[in-house]
């Protein structure tokens, strides 16, 4: 079995290891570096649940090769809060506007909003669902993600 070595950094942190050249960058964070919160969804890059951050810009990890991200920089569900009683601003939003029901698909709709209000810090109601298009939720109806986006915009422009 032919392996390459690569060297990535993963919310701050790096990670150096072996992968097979057909291994996709989804199976690499759950399975080698332990990192579930990156959910598989459809495998086709459609639902976003797998989205993560490459270099600060969101990408679906289901259709990366990890060999990809030799040298780069991602970040993962997992890094957005320090601990568990200092949630981002988008997870407590997102929990206080009930944005969530099951929660599969919350890790990449998180992700995807991120660097989304990075650069715009007051979006309109169009906007974020155009940005939310891409990502698939079974559950919510979208109304409630769409007032968390809202309320985490609001408070982070405080």
């Amino acid at each position: 079995m032919e392996t390459h070595a690569i060297s990535l950094t993963v919310n701050g942190q790096t990670y150096n290891g072996d992968v097979e050249p057909r291994m996709l960058l989804s199976d690499y964070l759950r399975h080698e570096l332990g990192l579930t919160g990156t959910r598989v969804g459809c495998e086709h890059g459609v639902c976003g649940a797998c989205t993560v951050l490459f270099d600060g810009q969101p990408v679906r990890s289901c259709l990366m090769l990890a060999i990809q991200t030799d040298g780069h920089e991602l970040s993962t569900v997992e890094g957005l809060a320090s601990s568990t009683d200092d949630l981002h601003p988008l997870q407590e939003a997102f929990w206080d506007a009930h944005g969530l029901q099951c929660g599969f698909c919350t890790p990449g709709f998180l992700m995807t909003l991120v660097p989304f209000l990075a650069e715009n810090p007051q979006p309109t109601e169009r906007e974020i669902r155009e940005a939310i298009s891409g990502n698939l939720c079974r559950c919510t109806g979208y109304q409630n993600i769409v007032e968390a986006v809202r309320l985490a915009a609001e408070r982070m422009r405080e």
